[in-house]
């Protein structure tokens, strides 16, 4: 499912809604756990997941800065934001009833520092949610890279076919 996109606030905003296969314990530990992160978030994570907690986001890239974040909500297992450098992510759980098998409704909000790198923030964040739903599934996802990878300039370009702002540098 794609997101969409709006600037409700001062800041313009990706929103996804995935419903994942999964339990809810299991989703929220694949959001909080660095070494469940580690497969499908765009860079390894450290850090504690409290309120308050500091984050640190390391792309192991020649020319990638790491960035620091900051836990600003956390309610196990249903909610956690925290500050991505000059983004704020979102996330919220909520546990569906599916009779015998679990499942979990994710949903994802992304308030962007600059509404430019929509499109191209939307489709990094697409890969990764379809690595998220894939690791919890199988238990191992492709580790997640920093890579243009053409799953990635698919997704690109719908969204620019959608009319998201696609204006910001693209990672080489």
């Amino acid at each position: 499912m794609h997101a969409s996109f709006e600037t409700t606030t001062e800041r313009p905003t990706l929103r996804f809604e995935r419903r994942l296969e999964h339990p809810l314990d299991a989703v929220w530990r694949a959001i909080t756990e660095p070494s469940e992160l580690e497969h499908w978030f765009p860079c390894a994570v450290a850090g504690e997941f409290r309120l308050g907690g500091r984050l640190s986001f390391d792309f192991h890239a020649d020319g990638v800065d790491s960035i620091t974040g900051e836990v600003t909500a956390i309610d196990p297992p249903r909610r956690l934001s925290f500050t991505w450098g000059d983004d704020q992510l979102h996330f919220e759980l909520e546990p569906l009833d599916a009779g015998e098998r679990p499942a979990t409704r994710l949903r994802f909000t992304v308030e962007l520092d600059t509404r430019d790198k929509a499109a191209r923030d939307a489709a990094g964040w697409h890969v990764c949610l379809d690595r998220l739903d894939r690791q919890l599934a199988a238990g191992a996802a492709t580790a997640s890279t920093n890579q243009l990878t053409d799953e990635w300039r698919g997704h690109y370009d719908e969204y620019r076919r959608r009319g998201f702002p696609a204006d910001a540098p693209l990672p080489t």
